[in-house]
Parts: C-alpha cells; structure tokens; sequence
C-alpha cells in the first residue's frame, strides 16, 4: 500500500536537499536524486532559509510550431493542486520565459507549495514579492507565447540536460533549498526517510570528533565505516 502523501511530506520538513541526496545515495540511486542546473531565484537568490517541499505537478512545453501535440484545456495554472510543487518542462531552445508573475500569483491563491521551472523565468520582483519559492535554470524577459505553449499535465517530463539524464514523474517528492533541487521517487520514500537519521548521526559523531581535534580519516572510518 503506498504511503500517506500527507505523512511523507510532514517527516521530509525535518531534512533538507542534501540529507535526501545522501538517502538516495545510500540506496545506489543514480546523483542521489539531484537534478542539476536549478537555481534558487525566489524569495531570494541563493540565500535564506526557504525549503521547498511537494508532490511534482508535471507541466510539459513544446514548440509552438508541433501542431500534432497535444493542447491544455484552460490554464494549467487554474487545475494546481494545494501543496503541489508546479514542475515545468519547457523545451530547448529555452531563450523565451515560460512562467511570469501573474501565474506565481495564482499559484499562491491556490495554496501550492511551489514551482520549479526546467526552463526560463521572468518578473522576478513580483514573485518575490509574493515570497513564492521559485527555482529555475535561467531568467528571461519576453514571455514564452511566440515560441512554446504548455501541452501536457502530469506526465512524465525529461529533463534538459547534456550532463545528466532524469525524467520527473507526476507525484514524485521534490525536495529544494539554497542547496538545489532533489528529486525522490514516491516509491523510494519512506525507504529514503528510514535511512536518514542514521546517516545524519554519523556525520553528527564526526563532527564532534573534528571539533575535539581527530582526523576526518579518523572519524569516516569509525562512524562511517570508510
């Protein structure tokens, strides 16, 4: 039986992007969940305490030009779900914006947690303004309308990178802050947050032996095991 989304998110506010990271490692999961080149760019940049928490909310892009894919019914913006992280995949290439103030400002009314956007951003003073979390790969200024349009919802989105591969399922967890953005595959996750702890202990013994003047072999072989 699958885990209570609700449960999962509430024991995954203890622990941030890196403790996910390491849970996914220790499990052999390929990069520990990490998915590269996304940046923390609201409510600040790269800075604070924000921690972004949620179910993905899969939002796939394509050229305004392939008339074969499908269309959106509506705004995908007015169907986000309350607590769910709004993952945009927008395709390459990216030189247009896909996401803007206003959508930040429904997306609050409409309780969701937050938004990554595997794309372009634009009017960063409003979403901070809004105190929004808001990661993305990069800042624009000219909407997205000329080039790309949103095709599909909560489907599988890949993600654009010449370095890694990753596809985002819809309701995978997505864990995000100052660090970057993690994701932890819904099936993977109470595994995941049975791990933690004891790796978070292990590195808290080696650190207090660091303070108390050992070596960082010393320690890693005694509360690591290498």
């Amino acid at each position: 039986m699958p885990a209570n989304p609700e449960n999962i998110i509430n024991r995954l506010q203890k622990w941030g992007a890196c403790d996910v990271a390491d849970g996914l490692s220790k499990l052999k999961y390929p990069n520990g969940g990490f998915l590269e080149g996304l940046t923390m760019y609201s409510p600040e940049f790269q800075s604070g305490e924000t921690k972004l928490i949620g179910q993905a909310y899969t939002v796939k892009f394509v050229p305004k030009t392939d008339e074969a894919a499908p269309k959106v019914q509506g705004d995908y913006i007015d169907k986000i779900p309350s607590g769910a992280v709004i993952f945009i995949s927008q395709p390459l290439p990216d030189v247009n914006a896909v996401y803007g103030g206003l959508m930040s400002l429904r997306a609050k009314t409409l309780n969701a947690a937050g938004v990554v956007i595997e794309g372009r951003v634009r009017d960063l003073n409003e979403h901070r303004a809004l105190e929004f979390p808001l990661f993305s790969r990069a800042v624009g200024t000219t909407a997205g309308g000329e080039v790309c349009r949103p095709s599909e919802v909560n489907v599988s989105v890949r993600l654009n990178s010449d370095v890694q591969r990753a596809w985002i399922q819809p309701g995978d967890y997505i864990i995000a802050d100052l660090n970057g953005v993690v994701r932890l595959p819904e099936e993977l996750a109470e595994r995941v947050l049975d791990a933690i702890p004891g790796i978070v202990e292990a590195d808290e013994k080696c650190a207090e032996g660091i303070r108390g003047g050992r070596t960082v072999e010393e320690v890693s072989k005694e509360f690591r095991g290498r």
